[in-house]
């Protein structure tokens, strides 16, 4: 892994603002398991989260192994040089280029003379052998920088019997001894085929996931939360901190702020504890509550209501991303879509209609001409609605506008109201990542080298305890089966790892919920600021993860 003659970087460290050189050179910590020699113990045989039986027969190689945890041993093992392979999948979270430097740094520091290959893309790069060896002066530019793109990420999958020959292809051709996939749900259900499939051919190579997507929707017991969340939020946070500032300044705008996340509300839930707003809708609680459009439509205008007779015509309210798929009407109108459009085509006459539920075909209608056509728009790789081009928050708007002039008309609502609409998304993405993410991310791709070195596969590297001290922070391994499910996509059943959702009775719900009516009629605001780099402990932690751990945010 020696630097001389190798590939140039994309970047260069020396046109990098303060701001980014300052990151490049923060020191990171690892915890204290991985600074000295260590042993892997197993658990005890795992199953599934749901449907076992029907995930042993899909995973007959690995279904069952234990997950793993690293601790501290007194003897010496000197590894041997080994040979793995990285890929980025899926949309881009900041910390990823801190697992890949993770991992690199584990393979120069504990197998001394390894290669290390960086694969172009996505996993389109592992089917087409495209890739770049990795070294020091490579590595180096990225390190504490947001964004992928040292190797770029994609969407692609290996799911095909030819797509699944051309993996084996690459790893033999390689010689790898193992292969890390960081990515989130749908990539780490991925890399778990892609681990059985290995070990049904006997290759020698082993595959390795690690947690990634800002949603926060992959998380478990030992996975207490996918890297990319914390910054996000925090990123989001300052961004509705301004809008707020401005909404308490100009006086006459209501921000209606669309927040990342397409299933699960954790991102809305986590800016709302930051923030204060004075309306956060939280998609699984609308489910649970059966709300219809009407139900939420009128919760938010009741506020707008209360809050002009109190002289306030402003206001800043969040909404998930995937809220339209939460509204139980909704959600059955979707799944009635995905199904027709999973086999026929959309006619332009309509016809198509028809072969809707009758409940369904009238909210279809009743909806306006601009939901409609995004609601049939085409569906991502996975078989889902592209609810990111969904505009729930003009669509909120322009309802709550109708149901405040009837009100007026009524003499019920004497106020003004201008709604603002925006989308905070890809903003957060790629920003550099805060003092947890970047520290979690290298615990993340240390740990994946050490699984590797021990000779696993099929597990998702964990690392947890983390409110304590990072020295005290506790590394292994989940196997992914553990967190499997199936669910129907493109009118199939797939083994899929089933999304983390925010739970109505979590600590960082009832928190929400205990504040939120205060909220709402007073104006509680508070702008975080750009907070990225504060912290190194528990204080570094954003309030869902701390709450969660049963620590007091």
């Amino acid at each position: 892994m020696a630097a001389a003659n190798g590939p140039s970087p994309g970047r260069l460290a020396s046109v990098y603002s303060e701001v980014q050189t300052s990151r490049l050179h923060h020191a990171l910590q690892l915890p204290s398991v991985l600074c000295s020699q260590f042993s892997l113990v197993d658990g005890p045989p795992s199953s599934a989260t749901g449907n076992p039986d029907e995930i042993a027969k899909l995973f007959p190689n690995l279904f069952g192994q234990p997950s793993a945890s690293l601790v501290p041993a007194k003897d010496a093992v000197e590894g041997k040089p080994l040979k793995v392979g990285v890929v980025l999948s899926g949309g881009q979270a900041p910390g990823g280029h801190n697992v890949i430097c993770g991992i690199f740094d584990f393979l120069q520091h504990r197998a001394k003379g390894s290669t290390m290959y960086g694969f172009k893309g996505g996993p389109a790069g592992v089917m087409k052998c495209k890739y770049v060896e990795l070294n020091t002066d490579f590595v180096y530019p990225y390190r504490n920088q947001g964004g992928f793109d040292m190797i770029c990420s994609g969407r692609d999958k290996i799911e095909t019997p030819e797509q699944f020959k051309q993996a084996e292809d690459t790893a033999n051709k390689l010689e790898l001894d193992g292969l890390v996939v960081i990515g989130g749900d749908d990539s780490n259900t991925n890399a778990c085929l892609i681990a059985e499939y290995f070990r049904s051919k006997n290759l020698k190579t082993r595959v390795i996931g690690c947690p990634k997507t800002i949603d926060g929707d992959l998380k478990c017991k030992e996975v207490p939360t996918s890297f990319g969340f914390d910054t996000a939020c925090k990123i989001y946070s300052e961004m509705i901190g301004n809008v707020m500032t401005d909404a308490r300044s100009s006086g006459k705008y209501y921000h209606f702020v669309r927040l990342m996340g397409r299933a699960a509300s954790h991102i809305t839930l986590e800016c709302a504890l930051q923030t204060h707003p004075n309306v956060a809708l939280i998609g699984e609680e609308v489910a649970e509550k059966k709300q219809t459009l009407k139900n939420v439509t009128d919760y938010i205008t009741d506020i707008v209501c209360k809050r002009a007779k109190l002289g306030y015509n402003y206001g800043v309210i969040l909404i998930p991303e995937g809220l339209i798929d939460f509204i139980p009407e909704v959600q059955k109108l979707i799944a009635e879509l995905n199904e027709i459009l999973a086999h026929d085509t959309v006619d332009e006459a309509g016809v198509w209609k028809n072969k809707l539920e009758p409940e369904s075909k009238k909210l279809f209608e009743f909806l306006p001409p601009s939901i409609q056509e995004q609601l049939l728009l085409e569906r991502d790789p996975h078989g889902n609605v592209q609810v990111a081009k969904i505009e729930t928050e003009k669509m909120l708007i322009a309802m709550v506008e109708t149901e405040l002039e009837k009100r007026k008309a009524e003499g019920k609502y004497k106020g003004t109201f201008i709604g603002q609409s925006h989308f905070f998304g890809y903003e957060g993405r790629c920003g550099l990542p805060t003092n947890f993410d970047a520290s979690y991310c290298y615990a993340l791709g240390y740990g994946a080298g050490a699984l590797l070195q021990c000779g696993k596969t099929g597990l998702i590297s964990s690392v947890g305890n983390l409110a304590a001290p990072v020295a005290e922070w506790t590394v292994g391994g989940t196997a992914l089966t553990s967190l499997m499910d199936v669910e129907r996509r493109h009118g199939k059943f797939k083994p899929v790892i089933k999304k983390a959702m925010v739970e109505l009775d979590g600590a960082p719900y009832k928190k929400f919920a205990s504040l939120r009516d205060e909220w709402a009629m007073k104006n509680r605001y508070i702008s975080p600021g750009p907070i990225q780099f504060i912290g190194t402990g528990a204080d570094a932690v954003n309030h869902t993860l701390l709450l969660e751990l049963g620590v007091q945010a």
